[in-house]
């Protein structure tokens, strides 16, 4: 593909992207993303062919990047636990702060009303999230009575329930904040000898800074 022409897909997809948080899949017609990126309705189909291409699109463009995230903790002599808590909070910026991921989450509740099916991520998390359990108990630093895959499938549900409710909740605190919290409570059961203050700390020194320049971009809409 050309630079230029993968520069328009781009500005396609973000734009989009914005759209579909701001107002959902329903709510966002073509001429809406043609206006708000400054291209024709005829780029559009061009690269896209219909908005339900474009939301797949989108859809695939978040769920493609986690893979890139968990590939930060792949290291060796990091434990287990610490690799799961610290992508947990990498992904969860990314579904705050990243308007794709944004998109792409919204897109997945909203996928009811896309004539396709969506894209999901979360078998692949699950069995991530298990193999993850299975070292940890290996290492003798997963509590007695915890199954890896159920344990698994249960942190999984949690998690994204959280991210997805988080903004709904009272209260002053942040998603940074509520996921500590989250965590707190699940490091409680999940750990041999439970120190979740101590392994919540060690996670956060994993997570690599985010330059505030790409980040607000990206976030901005």
């Amino acid at each position: 593909m050309q630079d230029r022409a993968r520069a328009t897909r781009r500005v396609l997809l973000e734009s989009a992207a914005h759209l579909f948080v701001e107002r959902g899949y329903a709510g966002t017609s073509v001429n809406d993303i043609s206006d708000h990126s400054g291209k024709t309705s005829g780029a559009i189909y061009f690269h896209y062919s219909s908005k339900e291409k474009l939301a797949l699109a989108v859809v695939r463009e978040q769920f493609a990047s986690w893979p890139q995230l968990a590939a930060t903790y792949a290291a060796p002599g990091i434990p287990p636990l610490e690799k799961l808590v610290a992508l947990s909070f990498h992904v969860a910026q990314s579904l705050s702060e990243d308007v794709v991921a944004r998109a792409g989450a919204r897109l997945w509740a909203e996928r009811r009303a896309i004539g396709a099916p969506v894209p999901t991520p979360f078998g692949g998390w699950a069995l991530a999230c298990a193999r993850l359990l299975a070292q940890a108990r290996t290492r003798g630093e997963l509590a007695d009575g915890v199954e890896p895959s159920a344990a698994a499938v249960a942190l999984v549900c949690g998690f994204y329930g959280h991210c997805a409710l988080t903004d709904e909740m009272p209260g002053k605190w942040g998603w940074t904040e509520r996921l500590d919290q989250w965590w707190r409570m699940a490091l409680t059961s999940l750990q041999a000898e439970p120190d979740a203050a101590g392994l919540l700390a060690r996670a956060h020194a994993l997570i690599p800074a985010q330059p505030d320049a790409s980040r607000a971009g990206r976030a901005a809409t």
